[in-house]
């Protein structure tokens, strides 16, 4: 039997497993419920074994003895059979796929309001059956994350395995990161280090330039905030070839977010954070510092802005000197930039001075 029919097997038992125990509830005269971990910032602590952000103690229950209770676990029954057979008869769907599928349910109850809501349930049910939702076949709508750099690679396809290299057999656009990377076999590389690049234009700018090629460096284009395929193949490639991971976003709250769900974790996926998160990456740029050191073309911080670095001043995957240094200098001087600032001083800057300089000081070049 291959490997990925023992994991579908594996996927499908955990989830009749969970449908099983909500009828041992029933026939035990027991109001049915699920206890999950609260997924909230105050809810998140650093494990010091696996270096990674992880839920904490405080739970929160889905029980039947509210309407409204009621109504989400009668949702997840009807989502474990949908899983479950799927599963079973080895077919794939999106995320969105099962919002709107839902609808075709026979109880009116059992549909979901929005999409949101279906995501969340499927979260849920990651986090109860300890089984990702990669392995329950559930997709995400097309990320279009692409690597770029010395990598060669053996990939499952649906007509069997294709071998290839990330420079030499792909256009400019790169290899694009399949939905479930661990179907992927790292066969050789030259690669020196990773950089995940937040923006499209970004990322073209150093392909344009050979900054891949000078540098021997393999190019993850983030494409915004990450998606889990994204952050687990990167996972990857720090963990089993030991490569050194660096992340430039702009520079701005929302793009510190970026690093953040890179290295720690993210908080709705904290589950997952010993799978998918790489403590050891570090940030390059653009660092609130660098505004300063290069004179950057900058918009002022809006009202958001303000809160939400405020935020990350209280969260506790920014509590470092570092970060509190960066973010209480941004406060200071009112300003953002965006990675596409740097072309003021020239289109080959950034490759030229801006990276070398920056990864030179932090020792990966």
């Amino acid at each position: 039997m291959s490997q990925t029919k023992l994991n579908d097997d594996l996927a499908r038992e955990r989830l009749i497993d969970l449908a099983a125990e909500f009828y041992d509830q029933f026939a035990s005269g027991e109001v049915p419920e699920m206890t999950l971990p609260t997924r909230t910032k105050s809810n998140i602590e650093y494990d010091e074994e696996t270096k990674v952000w992880t839920y904490g103690d405080r739970t929160s229950t889905r029980s039947a003895n509210s309407v409204r209770g009621a109504r989400k676990l009668l949702k997840a029954a009807y989502t474990i059979e949908f899983l479950a057979r799927q599963l079973e008869e080895g077919r794939s769907s999106t995320l969105r796929e099962l919002y709107y599928l839902s609808e075709s349910w026979d109880s009116e109850e059992a549909h979901f309001s929005d999409q949101d809501e279906s995501n969340q349930l499927v979260e849920d049910l990651e986090i109860v059956s300890h089984v990702t939702r990669e392995d329950f076949h559930m997709r995400p709508e097309e990320s279009g994350a692409t690597l770029m750099g010395p990598l060669r690679l053996r990939e499952q396809t649906r007509r069997g395995e294709r071998e290839i290299h990330c420079q030499e057999d792909v256009g400019e656009g790169g290899y694009q990161i399949p939905n479930n990377p661990d179907t992927i076999e790292f066969l050789a590389h030259d690669i020196d280090f990773v950089l995940c690049v937040e923006t499209g234009g970004m990322r073209d700018r150093l392909v344009e330039n050979g900054f891949d090629e000078q540098y021997n460096v393999l190019v993850v284009h983030l494409k915004g905030q990450p998606a889990r395929a994204t952050r687990r193949i990167t996972k990857r490639l720090h963990d089993e070839l030991g490569l050194p991971v660096v992340v430039f976003t702009d520079g701005d709250p929302w793009s510190y977010r970026i690093f953040g769900s890179v290295a720690y974790g993210s908080i709705k996926s904290a589950h997952l954070s010993e799978y998918l998160a790489t403590p050891e990456a570090e940030f390059v740029g653009i660092q609130p510092q660098d505004i300063v050191d290069y004179d950057l073309p900058t918009d002022p911080l809006s009202d958001s802005d303000v809160n939400a670095l405020q935020s990350e001043l209280e969260d506790p995957r920014f509590m470092t000197d570092y970060w509190e240094e960066q973010i209480e200098l941004q406060l200071e001087i009112d300003k953002k930039a965006e990675q596409q600032a740097l072309a003021s001083r020239g289109l080959d800057f950034v490759t030229d001075t801006y990276l070398p300089e920056r990864l030179g000081d932090m020792g990966v070049i």
